[in-house]
């Protein structure tokens, strides 16, 4: 590798450190992901926003957590360590929702797994700690993100303390985290201790007391969430409640002696700095030293992808994006996309594709609501549900105008948006244009909607539109796809075993797919995800916004049952005897009288079986 390629990409090694003429790096990162140096990863982002402030940035990228030498590559740092599991949680990455170790992991070369250790943040944080006492530890990251306060462990099964606590941390970054980590840089630079920052907006710290900090919300303490899983619901009740930068107040937890202390989100980034940001030098490729390993697999999906926008107005109960990225939409300039599509172009291996525009919800680029900017996301309304805000005001026209001038660019054949979108704001005659222009120019044969079930009892507790607005979709998108003459399909997601999901629920959408005569296999089960909505209702049995009993399917044969209801036939699955039957009209779903159901009552369960793996 000559020293031009190493150049393109962020100090690895000593070596790249000394070609750079530097004695030092001011910051190192330190990631459970392969260093891809594309903006969709997000030590990368981190680095270059650091690196165009004038610091002095290296990687230290799936470092071996089992030896020193990988933590020692590049040094000490004159600032600080920067620590994040990857894009994503590292019991994510490694263990599948039944609790089976993955055999795959996109993120690392090759897509070998093995390479990052379970809890990462803490295993990483405690090894800089040991080999280089003193100098400050910053977390971010998703993993730290959603695990910034005491929150239930799904592989644990239990409640486990804010992240900051169990990895001895100095400071915690949440959220996206560009505005954060150059305040930290800059008043670290300035000379403050790490021991005493505060008043970091998206940021979390451990004090002795809570002095300071009056006008803060207090949520019951770790100890009490711990014992009483009415506490747990009214913490995440309390804390979700100032989930908003506009109006939103620190809020403290306490541990044992100790008191956590959650700043306020961060303000919402101008579209200029959301431009300035995805304009910086990537490399826009994985680092050459993963050539010979296979490259990294996760990067493929995205070489030639966009990001538009961040932030999810839907508020989809299983979903942790609210929580990390925020309710309000943040979008880019359509000159900025322009720009990141010319030098895509212009790139060697470019074939003509882009493969996607989009974000969170494809759909919700440009979107904006005129409350955002002084009141921020309202406290007791949600902008799509039970359905869409009149304030909401969707951005398909400029998604139009958009589509239209990346097709205009030189060399670009394609452009395809293979990014979600929400099925119930394309059922009303606002999204006619939209909707033709998309299923005429911009589907790749196939897209993407999440059903998630076809029970409104099901769909109720996910926060999901009614089945019926799913199957006016299905009506338009047949419609459209008629009229611009295309034969096109969609790629449906479905969620098995989410609480409140009994198994008549889960033979409602069996049956559905038996009279659709469909196969589905974009079949998830449900994973309880630190801070989200569904995973108190799994670990409490009830809903945290009301109080409302929500019962789960929890042991190993609950989840499966249901499962196997919905896909029967998926390879390598045996399904109970008696639950589809041949008939002349096809199949049909049949009781199975023989097997204990999951109706309204749980079966016993029996240690041995939870999280079988």
């Amino acid at each position: 590798m000559s020293q031009t390629e190493r150049k393109k990409f962020l100090p690895i090694s000593k070596q790249d450190i000394a070609e750079r003429g530097w004695d030092a790096c001011d910051i190192i990162l330190v990631t459970g992901d392969a260093y891809v140096d594309h903006p969709s990863y997000g030590a990368a982002i981190i680095g270059r926003v650091l690196e165009d402030a004038g610091y002095k940035v290296g990687i230290i990228a799936q470092p071996d957590w089992k030896t020193s030498e990988d933590f020692l590559a590049l040094g000490r740092p004159k600032l600080f360590f920067g620590i994040t599991a990857g894009n994503l949680d590292s019991m994510v990455s490694n263990y599948t929702a039944s609790k089976k170790p993955r055999r795959t992991d996109d993120y690392a070369p090759g897509g070998r797994s093995g390479r990052r250790p379970n809890r990462a943040t803490i295993v990483y944080t405690s090894k800089i700690k040991g080999l280089f006492p003193g100098v400050p530890v910053v977390l971010g990251g998703v993993e730290a993100s959603l695990r910034r306060l005491a929150h239930f462990d799904y592989w644990a099964e239990d409640v486990r303390r804010s992240i900051l606590v169990d990895s001895k941390a100095d400071i915690l970054v949440y959220g996206m985290g560009e505005s954060q980590i150059l305040e930290i840089a800059r008043r670290l630079g300035d000379g403050e201790d790490i021991k005493k920052l505060k008043d970091i907006r998206g940021t979390v710290i451990v004090r002795s007391s809570s002095e300071g900090f009056e006008g803060a919300v207090t949520l019951p303490s770790y100890e009490e969430v711990s014992t009483d899983k009415n506490k747990f619901n009214e913490a995440f009740r309390l804390a979700y409640l100032e989930g908003d930068p506009v109006r939103g107040k620190p809020v403290i937890q306490k541990h044992s002696a100790r008191f956590v202390i959650q700043e306020p989100p961060p303000l919402s980034l101008t579209t200029a700095e959301l431009d300035h940001y995805y304009s910086l030098p990537f490399a826009r490729e994985g680092h050459p030293v993963y050539e010979k390993m296979g490259g990294v697999p996760g990067f493929e999906t995205v070489r030639f992808s966009i990001t538009a926008h961040r932030g999810c107005a839907g508020e989809c109960s299983f979903c942790s994006l609210s929580a990390h990225q925020g309710r309000m939409i943040q979008s880019r300039s359509k000159e900025s996309i322009l720009n990141e599509v010319r030098t895509l172009a212009a790139r060697k291996e470019f074939k003509g594709t882009i493969t996607d525009i989009g974000g969170p919800t494809a759909n919700l680029y440009g979107a904006t609501c005129e409350q955002w900017d002084h009141s921020g996301a309202c406290r007791n309304q949600q902008c799509m549900m039970p359905a869409k805000c009149k304030n909401l005001k969707l951005g398909y026209e400029k998604s139009m105008e958009l589509w239209k001038e990346v097709l205009a660019v030189p060399k670009v054949k394609h452009l395809f948006i293979q990014s979600g979108l929400r099925h119930d704001l394309l059922v009303e005659k606002e999204s006619d244009a939209y909707l033709e222009a998309l299923c005429r120019s911009h589907v790749s044969g196939q897209l993407k909607v999440a059903p998630e079930h076809a029970s409104d009892a099901a769909l109720k507790m996910m926060n999901k539109p009614p089945f019926k607005i799913y199957e006016r979709f299905v009506e338009r998108f047949k419609v459209m796809n008629r009229k611009v003459g295309k034969e096109q399909y969609l790629v449906n997601y479905f969620i098995s075993s989410h609480p409140g999901c009994t198994d008549q629920d889960a033979g409602k959408l069996a049956a559905y797919f038996s009279a659709q005569r469909m196969h589905p296999e974009q079949v998830q089960d449900f994973m309880p995800l630190p801070m989200t909505l569904s995973t108190c209702m799994y670990y409490t049995g009830k809903h945290p916004m009301t109080g409302e009993p929500v019962l789960s399917a929890k042991t190993y044969k609950e989840r499966q049952f249901q499962r196997e209801l919905i896909q029967p036939k998926r390879e390598g699955v045996i399904h109970p005897p008696g639950v589809w039957q041949k008939t002349s009209g096809g199949e049909r779903l049949m009781g199975n009288k023989n097997r204990p159901t999951f109706s309204g009552k749980r079966f016993p369960r029996k240690e041995s079986e939870h999280g079988r793996a």
